[in-house]
């Protein structure tokens, strides 16, 4: 029963955390905005979120003893890649942070992050009601 809820938020929890992790590369890129030879970075969400969400062989852990204990579960590989954006506007400092591509970037990602806590908030109201039948 419990797998089947944790399958059952499992795709927003993916987008949560990544929406989360683009939120701090975005952030980065603003806070260097200034910072000479600094190179904007970011992610592809849809290519991260696919590939969070495709079933993979599990990654176990090797010993070199055999008494030593055996992982019991797969480890967690949270780390797409970073992506370097392409310059807009060159500058003479070899800065390529462009403001309004990332505060546009910023904002439309927070307010994607926004909706995927709303859709989620729903959700677990939604098995709410259907638990206590109302």
């Amino acid at each position: 029963m419990l797998g089947r809820l944790d399958d059952y938020f499992r795709s927003q929890e993916t987008a949560l955390k990544l929406r989360s992790y683009r939120q701090e590369i975005l952030g980065s890129n603003i806070a260097n905005a200034d910072t000479p030879n600094y190179k904007a970075r970011d992610i592809n969400f849809k290519a991260a979120f696919d590939a969070a969400r495709a079933p993979s062989a599990p990654t176990l852990l090797q010993t070199s003893n055999p008494r030593h204990l055996q992982a019991s579960q797969t480890v967690d590989l949270f780390a797409p890649e970073r992506l370097y954006r392409n310059e807009q506007q060159p500058s003479i400092d070899g800065n390529t942070v462009d403001m309004n591509t990332e505060m546009k970037e910023f904002t439309d990602n927070a307010i994607r992050y926004q909706a995927a806590v709303t859709f989620l908030t729903r959700r677990i109201e939604s098995m709410k009601s259907a638990l206590t039948g109302q």
